[in-house]
């Protein structure tokens, strides 16, 4: 979507060229720190576009790199990292022992309340912008209400309590809000933007060709029945009446959307999902964030290589062994997991083969989702031994439409029902990844078995996606409390036959005594230096 991207960085020169034009005198006095001028900005229609695209373009840089949006998605089972180079800030998370010196940890944080504050200025000074429609000063809050809230559930399903701040300055005194309370914001911003939001944006630079490019009504509703499905779980746990709201939000959409009042419907195989071909033009992609590579680039291709693959990788992510023997055969595996990966010798070899003695430092599957060809902007293929670009333009899926399925069919079982709606949208699920109408699921499963094949087919849909998206695997284990299962199977590391008569296991070591706190990410070290409230 090169317009688009051209369009927001633009926009942001815009409103940071604002930021230029007030006097030293103003400078002194008022000792604005860099954020955009308040009092006076919002004079026209103009600055209201530009500050939601400048909004944008602080979105889009904060989830283009894993060290700014990477957090605790390598305590989930599907995806760990290596054993050794430079990669100890992911390998903390990862070992389930995070310092408060980790040197992403900052970064991360900072990156959230970089959005919050884009999105306060919005929602603080646009209310009656001159010049602009009622419509569009809606639309234009719709959208910063919608990336608080996202932020604000990152923060509290990273790091618990967390200062809450709903003006543009900073305050760094700011006390923790509880966990409840951050939920009452986030649930309390999603419903404005949910009022809000369109369904389809007709007009540039946030809709184009018949598809979303901003957070639309659907996606609103989509992300409510996730945060509803968080707050049924842990640490809340409000149990069934919040699987109940989630189930009912992720039926609007899935009605909406049956009833063609959304356009979102599911690509007919499983391999297209994450293709170039479909990266602008995804119809299950209920929110995206687009790039393009004339004003900014994601760095996503290298990073779920191996370091001694032929097409040179960083290394920073692989698959975890258990999750990916478990996963069902079909399409869908095959898409997601380098069919054979090409070692520097040219060859292509099955993932689990090793010399005699070991020579390999790290034995283990390898997602293949994100990678695009060595040409950027074309399809990857896994046998061609050019090395890919450092810098990739494949959107960010934050939200698709199988992922709603999935939440509807779990929260209906974990609400205690089963109902034939539920069944059917996991078999349309199921069956896009067999690649036929398997229809394994049937109304003879209770509802707890219904849930439990519902937060399974989620994982597989996503698995080793973390990037930016709304609920990674991590995620899911999160709310459900199933991160000291997976601590304590980690420490035993067993040994796992891959293939006949082949055994391997995981070569990041876990070790220690589960406690709670590892539930959560430890404050940055350097935040909480300067708020003393920072400390557990």
């Amino acid at each position: 979507m090169k317009g688009f991207g051209k369009y927001i960085w633009m926009s942001v020169g815009v409103a940071l060229m604002a930021c230029t034009t007030v006097s030293c005198s103003d400078f002194l006095e008022e000792n604005p720190k860099g954020q955009l001028p308040s009092k006076g900005y919002f004079k026209d229609k103009s600055a209201l576009d530009a500050s939601l695209n400048a909004l944008y373009s602080i979105v889009a840089t904060s989830q283009a790199s894993n060290n700014f949006c990477g957090t605790n998605f390598l305590a989930g089972d599907d995806i760990s990292t290596h054993p050794s180079s430079n990669k100890q800030p992911l390998r903390e998370h990862d070992q389930f022992s995070v310092a408060d010196n980790n040197s992403w940890l900052s970064s991360m944080w900072e990156q959230r309340f970089k959005v919050i504050k884009a999105a306060n200025f919005i929602i603080n000074n646009a209310g009656e912008t001159p010049g602009a429609s009622e419509e569009e000063i809606h639309s234009t809050l719709g959208q910063a209400y919608y990336w608080r809230a996202f932020s604000y559930f990152y923060l509290v399903t990273t790091w618990g309590p967390v200062p809450v701040t709903l003006k543009e300055e900073i305050d760094y005194n700011a006390p923790l809000s509880s966990v409840e309370d951050i939920y009452t914001l986030i649930v309390e911003d999603l419903k404005k933007a949910e009022e809000w939001c369109p369904a389809l944006y007709e007009k540039e630079p946030y809709g184009r060709d018949g598809f979303n490019l901003a957070v639309s009504e659907g996606a609103v509703k989509a992300t409510m029945a996730y945060v509803y499905m968080c707050m049924a779980g842990w640490p809340m746990n409000k149990g069934a009446e919040y699987y109940r709201l989630a189930a009912q939000k992720a039926e609007e959409v899935i009605d909406k959307a049956d009833q063609g009042e959304y356009y979102y419907k599911l690509l007919d195989e499983y391999k297209k999902v994450y293709s170039w071909e479909y990266s602008s033009k995804n119809p299950e992609v209920l929110l995206g964030i687009f790039y393009n590579r004339d004003q900014t680039a994601q760095s996503v291709p290298l990073t779920d290589i191996l370091q001694d693959m032929k097409q040179v990788g960083w290394g920073d992510t692989n698959g975890e062994i258990k999750f990916w023997k478990e996963f069902p055969e079909g399409p869908r595996k095959e898409a997601t997991y380098f069919p054979k990966i090409m070692l520097s010798d040219g060859k292509l070899y099955d993932w689990w083969y090793d010399t005699e003695p070991a020579s390999r430092e790290v034995v283990a599957p390898v997602f293949m989702k994100t990678v695009e060809g060595a040409v950027r902007g074309t399809e990857f293929d896994y046998t061609d031994p050019s090395p890919v670009n450092a810098s990739g333009e494949k959107t960010i899926q934050v939200i698709r439409l199988s992922q709603v399925y999935c939440w509807y069919a779990e929260a209906m079982g974990r609400s205690g029902q089963v109902t034939s709606k539920a069944v059917e949208v996991l078999n349309r699920v199921r069956n896009r990844a067999d690649g036929k109408k398997s229809d394994v699921y049937s109304m003879e499963l209770t509802p707890e078995k219904l849930a439990e094949a519902a937060y399974n087919e989620h994982g597989w849909e996503i698995a080793g996606y973390y990037w930016g998206g709304l609920a990674s695997r991590a995620r899911d284990m999160f709310r459900m409390y199933r991160l000291k299962d997976h601590f304590e199977y980690r420490k035993q590391n067993p040994m796992i036959e891959v293939a006949p008569g082949v055994m391997r296991n995981e070569k990041v070591p876990v070790s220690g005594t589960w406690d709670d706190s590892k539930m959560y990410s430890p404050y940055p070290y350097e935040d909480a230096i300067l708020n003393p409230n920072l400390h557990r």
